[in-house]
């Protein structure tokens, strides 16, 4: 068991972040990294999980300065809407007491607690050529469209799609930039 030096709570063992406040439980004394010498003809592209055709000479595209969409979270119950701009990421959840790492969209107000969103629930990521959200290990789980999905995965998202946080549920909307 691992004990979280915040809360001292006892965690499985591999856990990274503690269960009962979110504190990050094991720390890195030094971040190592590799070169790739070459792209293999296997390799997924990140932003479209294409296959990468395998050439002779590598082209890098350049993204665009600019996301070209807006993003919101409509809630389903409250009728309120939820803008997202400005950033390409943002984790959902709620607030509570003493937690050491917050949420960028808190869901408090919208009865996050009694709807089972945990602290850190989820994230979305909004990306040039696709938007994608993420269970971060909540207690309850994230549901797209009614299917569960694992966590720790990205699953991209579309106009229209119902996301649940536990049951605090939204619609995902996105229109293009003017």
């Amino acid at each position: 068991m691992i004990k979280c030096p915040n809360c001292q709570h006892l965690d499985m063992p591999g856990a990274l972040f503690c269960s009962e406040c979110g504190a990050q439980l094991v720390i890195l004394d030094a971040l190592i990294t590799k070169n790739f010498s070459q792209i293999y003809s296997d390799t997924l592209d990140p932003i479209t999980y294409n296959r990468i055709p395998e050439t002779d000479q590598h082209v890098i595209v350049e993204p665009p300065d600019e996301i070209d969409v807006v993003v919101s979270l409509h809630l389903v119950d409250g009728g309120r809407t939820i803008h997202l701009s400005g950033r390409p990421e943002y984790s959902l959840g709620r607030v509570a007491e003493g937690q050491p790492i917050l949420p960028d969209i808190d869901l408090s107000e919208f009865e996050a607690y009694a709807q089972g969103v945990s602290r850190l629930h989820s994230s979305i990521k909004i990306g040039v050529q696709r938007i994608a959200i993420m269970d971060l290990g909540s207690s309850n789980g994230t549901r797209v469209n009614g299917q569960k999905i694992v966590p720790h995965v990205e699953y991209p998202v579309k106009h229209g799609d119902i996301i649940a946080l536990g049951k605090l549920k939204v619609i995902l909307v996105i229109h293009k930039r003017a």
